[in-house]
């Protein structure tokens, strides 16, 4: 009898776990509001005040700090279990019974309570992120391939390494990096800002899985004579919100949690080498139809750290063999997203590297870089080849930064638009490469082009109005302006007085032809 009751015993704790959801549930209000916002400096970093500032972006209610009070009345409910927190959407993630769930909603600061849909189609099958990942000797010891093949090189040459520049890795673990040889470079140019572990709440950012710590060396390793990272002179945030071990919604609320907080520190690039699709509790899983840029937790917070002024760069994903689902996971879905495809070192397609449309009909990837047998630093110290999604990201990631750091007062869509228009294909863009594989080194020539002056003609742009002062005196007959993705805007001839009109032009980056020449000059409307 009493090994019957053993039995039912244990049936029941394990029926009650299976029956545990993943919920978000948000709250009325959040304290003290007007006095964060005249104390600017409580919540946010001066970096952080600095580039919202830089870039025109509002400090909103999103900004301030939840009711921590609230929080730890959650903490101490009947089965319920708390694992992340948003202030942005002012909701802490839970897991616990529906019914357990479902009795938070009698406290009287919460408002809304959404579960993880147990209704959705459990036939899509859980996506091992790290399955197209293999190591093997590193074939030609260094990163040139790579970087040449979307000209980074060329920043480089012009000093644009990543200095002054913050990225934040979000990702499973920094195993050794606080020890490792290949990043004592960074180590010694105190690169390291600073990092959270989001899923065990703590400090320990140097262990877990080793995933983040080969990501991490594609943008800030460096193996002298061998190897250098993207970026080796950004300073980086290490955040762990992925729990390798296994798959739940709670890890998006952990990444939307990191964005948070590098948001709060002035962070300017977020890479996310995660996509996240199917879940162990294939009711929880995701569908291609929500696949629609805002409906997954971690897009909806994607969408918003790029509204707040961040360049999320995101790895398009590797299921690309996949029958049932080729296509991008979240966050890569979302508005706010960079999304990163993945090419063989001869610049073809990797069978692996997931696909667009969105569900909405967006393309995707954005672009592409080297993703196939990429050079990396493995915890060891090793020079070792790696494949995945994962590594094309922080290629492009580190190259944003450079450019960031040639162009700093340009807005993350500025350098997007730029990049995109940089791209092999962005003529003619398609869902298996997006606009193509970039080239960061034409990128900054084209920013950079004549920058407000030619060997004819100087010219400024003020209250939306250009002015042309050529330096013979004379005129300037015709005008054309286009956008980034090369299209006509505004034509017209000039005035003897030497100004165009502006203002029926939206606010942006573009270029210009006088006298119908072939040389382009860039113009930026505010």
């Amino acid at each position: 009898m009493k090994k019957l009751v053993l039995i039912l015993f244990i049936l029941r704790f394990v029926t009650s776990h299976a029956q545990d959801f993943h919920a978000l549930v948000f709250f009325n209000d959040k304290p003290n509001t007007a006095a964060s916002l005249t104390n600017l400096q409580t919540i946010l970093t001066q970096r952080a005040i600095d580039r919202k500032a830089r870039h025109n972006i509002p400090i909103d209610d999103r900004d301030m700090p939840m009711n921590q009070s609230y929080i730890a009345q959650i903490k101490t409910q009947p089965g319920i279990t708390y694992k992340a927190q948003s202030k942005w959407f002012n909701c802490v993630h839970v897991v616990g019974s529906p019914a357990d769930i479902n009795a938070l909603a009698s406290l009287p600061f919460v408002s809304t309570i959404d579960f993880t849909d147990p209704t959705k189609s459990s036939s899509i099958s859980n996506e091992d992120k790290f399955a197209n990942m293999v190591t093997t000797p590193l074939a030609y010891g260094t990163a040139r391939n790579q970087i040449e093949m979307i000209g980074i090189d060329d920043l480089h040459n012009t000093g644009n390494t990543g200095s002054g520049m913050l990225i934040a890795v979000t990702d499973s673990g920094f195993p050794n990096v606080d020890v490792n040889t290949g990043f004592a470079q960074l180590r010694n140019n105190n690169g390291i800002a600073g990092g959270w572990d989001f899923v065990d709440r703590d400090a320990t950012i140097y262990e877990d899985h080793f995933h983040g710590s080969r990501v991490l060396s594609v943008m800030a390793g460096n193996d002298p004579g061998n190897f250098e990272g993207t970026a080796p002179d950004a300073r980086y945030y290490l955040f762990r919100t992925e729990e390798a071990s296994q798959e739940t919604p709670a890890e998006m609320s952990y990444w939307v949690q990191a964005a948070e907080r590098a948001d709060s520190l002035g962070v300017d690039v977020i890479n996310v080498s995660l996509g996240y699709l199917g879940f162990d509790n294939a009711a929880e899983s995701l569908s291609y139809q929500d696949m629609n840029g805002t409906t997954a937790f971690i897009s909806q917070g994607t969408n918003v750290a790029f509204e707040k002024g961040m360049l999320v760069v995101t790895s398009a994903g590797n299921s690309g063999n996949s029958a049932t689902h080729p296509y991008n996971a979240a966050p890569a879905d979302a508005f706010g997203a960079f999304s990163i495809g993945s090419v063989t070192a001869n610049e073809v397609k990797s069978n692996f590297s997931s696909i667009g449309p969105t569900f909405d009909g967006r393309i995707r990837p954005d672009i592409a870089a080297q993703g196939s047998a990429s050079a990396t630093i493995d915890e060891s110290g090793n020079l070792v080849s790696s494949s995945g999604t994962s590594f094309s990201a922080p290629t492009i990631t580190g190259a944003i930064a450079c450019l960031m750091q040639a162009f700093p007062n340009l807005t993350p869509q500025e350098i997007i638009d730029a990049v995109r228009a940089s791209a092999q294909q962005f003529t003619t863009p398609d869902n298996l490469l997006g606009y193509g594989i970039p080239d960061f080194g034409a990128a900054q020539q084209t920013l950079s082009f004549n920058n407000y002056s030619t060997a004819h003609f100087n010219y400024h742009v003020k209250d939306k109005i250009l002015y042309f002062n050529t330096a013979q005196g004379e005129n300037l007959t015709s005008f054309q302006l286009f956008n980034l993705q090369g299209q006509l805007v505004l034509e017209q001839a000039t005035t003897q007085e030497g100004f165009i009109d502006l203002n029926q032009v939206s606010n942006g980056l573009y270029f210009f032809r006088v006298d119908q020449s072939e040389d382009s000059h860039k113009l930026v409307i505010r």
